[in-house]
């Protein structure tokens, strides 16, 4: 049986920290084990990093084979990330959960979206407003305790006025949220337009995805209800792009998508001093590669937040915001381990020193 000391710094939460624990087969323990020590750990020891946003099963042109799917995921948590939320993947990845040697996931099913008002091959395409509630509680029996909505995106069949619109009237998502909630699921929702939150916010979502076109009047609202937010800044960077892609088409929409990239660290900034919880996730698959972790908290410094609180998030906190364990007595071992602390310095998250999940270190110790 494999016993791992972890010494040094052991950080398991805001508040508390302990100067060693141990690793008894996939366990964790503060006790020193009977058995002898197999290895030792020494460093800055953290709960297995989230990656909040996360399509595994998802590339460009929409889901993958699940060989593919595999190596993404391994990507993830050679970065440190051993717990996924999965927001919205066309592919079946249900298979992960038998794998112990990949993340921990938590799916969120598919997108829903309605037909084309969403990247194609990516959503669950509905043929109507009214078909949402129904699909939701059908997601919702699929994942595992989330769904995914896609609230607004560009309507093209304005022409030279397509712009960001939403996609479902208030009294549709209220009845979806309320169909989640019943279903004991938690709803998410892709948002990038300012039309769409209030909305959103009185249907009683639970999170928000990019929120980019958040009002401080809205800022607001988001922080009172206590709503998350995934700010998604790797993302964000490419709005640029996509605004020249569409400028000779829709012109509105890319005076709308520069505007959005060109406030997007001042708004995230806003969240945070608002108080809103800001979530670390890369919004990997896609056109974004997965392992990413660090370059999206290294951003969301860049925006303003301190390198403390981006940890946080990338780790306890939103372990316990998603009801999953850190380093406690009894729970699984799956921790980080770097070389100082990147409390102080977001960037050593770029650089784990060692990778233990379920107890098995994922590469050589060093």
């Amino acid at each position: 049986m494999t016993v791992l000391h972890l010494r040094g710094t052991v950080v398991l939460d805001d508040d508390r920290e302990v100067p060693e624990a141990w690793v008894v087969g996939d366990r964790l323990t503060f006790t020193r084990p009977s058995a002898p020590v197999t290895g030792v750990l020494e460093g800055w020891v953290l709960p297995g990093l989230v990656d909040v946003h996360c399509h595994i099963g998802l590339a460009a042109d929409g889901p993958v084979d699940d060989g593919t799917a595999e190596k993404q995921a391994l990507a993830d948590r050679d970065s440190g990330v051993l717990l996924v939320r999965d927001a919205g993947s066309p592919a079946d990845t249900g298979w992960v959960h038998d794998r112990d040697d990949l993340p921990r996931l938590i799916r969120a099913g598919r997108h829903l979206a309605l037909s084309k008002r969403y990247l194609r091959h990516y959503g669950r395409e509905l043929a109507s407003v009214d078909a949402l509630p129904d699909a939701v509680r059908e997601e919702a029996a699929r994942g595992d305790g989330w769904v995914k909505l896609v609230a607004d995106w560009i309507d093209r069949d304005l022409g030279a006025d397509g712009d960001l619109r939403p996609l479902w009237p208030r009294d549709v998502l209220v009845e979806a949220v309320a169909a989640a909630h019943a279903a004991g699921a938690r709803v998410t929702a892709h948002t990038f337009a300012t039309e769409a939150l209030d909305d959103l916010l009185d249907a009683g979502v639970d999170c928000l995805e990019h929120a980019t076109g958040a009002t401080p009047d809205q800022v607001d609202r988001i922080a009172a209800a206590g709503i998350p937010v995934t700010a998604t800044l790797l993302q964000i960077a490419q709005f640029e792009n996509i605004a020249a892609q569409g400028e000779q088409r829709y012109p509105r929409f890319a005076a709308r998508m520069r505007a959005l990239h060109a406030h997007r660290y001042d708004l995230v900034r806003s969240l945070h001093e608002a108080g809103v919880p800001v979530l670390v996730g890369t919004d990997a698959g896609g056109t974004i590669g997965h392992g990413r972790i660090a370059d999206e908290a290294a951003e969301l410094v860049r925006a303003g937040i301190p390198d403390r609180d981006v940890v946080a998030a990338a780790s306890w906190r939103t372990r316990a915001w998603l009801g999953v364990p850190s380093i406690d007595e009894g729970e699984s071992a799956d921790v980080v381990v770097f070389g100082a602390d990147p409390r102080a310095d977001v960037g050593v998250l770029s650089d784990p020193r060692a990778v233990v999940l379920r107890g098995v270190p994922t590469a050589p110790l060093r």
